[in-house]
């Protein structure tokens, strides 16, 4: 059983606030993980390695099914509605159904090519990206149109190497990972982008790359190149002192 427990610092908020922690549970091998999303439909993880594929496999890292798209590469994936949202990395995304069935040809985020690491759905239903080259976090609307721009090297600490981004559906909080060339760490922003937290992850591994959410069980995955492993992790985000437990987000929908 691990027990490790992290406690990190927190940013520019009025009043006091309950500290981001998180706390190991677990670790699995699984072949460079690039990107994830939590599926509560199938209790798993959509996990895209930047091949032409993305696998949906277990908590446990068991495979349950495969899924390709008309893009060259799957670099990073989401959960939007009912369906899958795919991202190549180079600005370019595509829905298919869970399995695999294209909803619509391939299109082009506004502003041409950028390097999008990770994607996420926030609660308006908007495209959350982040891009490591130029450093940005971008908003945008199910088209694909430029709503919102966040230049991350402008953050104190800079966010320089982004690559996965998850959301909390109950605070809205964006959790972001920055890899081995960057931090090596994880940031927490409320949704408008606000910067909450930053936490080192060397302690639990190297060349963090994706992350997801479990908001039913409170758990955490992150996705580490170093080691080619996923960790987990009981987490709890950044609140006001004396604010309500969260009610439970979507959870195993199989049981």
């Amino acid at each position: 059983m691990f027990t490790r427990v992290l406690f990190v610092s927190i940013f520019a908020l009025s009043g006091p606030v309950t500290a981001l922690e998180l706390r190991e549970t677990g670790r699995y091998q699984l072949n460079h993980p690039a990107s994830l999303d939590y599926d509560p439909t199938f209790c798993g993880l959509w996990i895209a390695n930047e091949g032409p594929e993305a696998v949906l496999v277990t908590l446990q890292g068991e495979e349950l099914r495969r899924i390709s798209s008309d893009l060259f590469r799957i670099k990073a994936i989401a959960i939007e509605g009912d369906h899958l949202l795919l991202g190549d990395g180079f600005g370019g995304l595509q829905r298919v159904t869970k399995d695999g069935t294209p909803l619509g040809a391939p299109f082009e985020l506004e502003g041409g090519y950028a390097d999008t690491e990770g994607i996420a759905i926030n609660a308006k239903g908007q495209i959350v990206t982040v891009e490591d080259d130029p450093e940005r976090l971008s908003w945008f609307d199910t088209d694909g149109k430029l709503a919102a721009r966040l230049n991350t090297m402008e953050l104190s600490p800079p966010l320089t190497e982004a690559q996965g981004i998850a959301i909390d559906p109950r605070t809205g909080h964006m959790l972001i990972v920055d890899d081995w060339e960057g931090s090596n760490s994880l940031y927490e922003f409320t949704a408008e982008g606000q910067l909450l937290a930053q936490a080192s992850l060397l302690e639990f591994g190297t060349d963090p790359e994706g992350i997801a959410i479990r908001p039913g069980s409170n758990q955490l995955f992150v996705a580490f190149d170093g080691g080619a492993k996923i960790v987990t992790f009981d987490y709890t985000p950044t609140l006001p002192d004396g604010a309500p437990p969260l009610s439970p987000g979507a959870d195993c929908m199989m049981f």
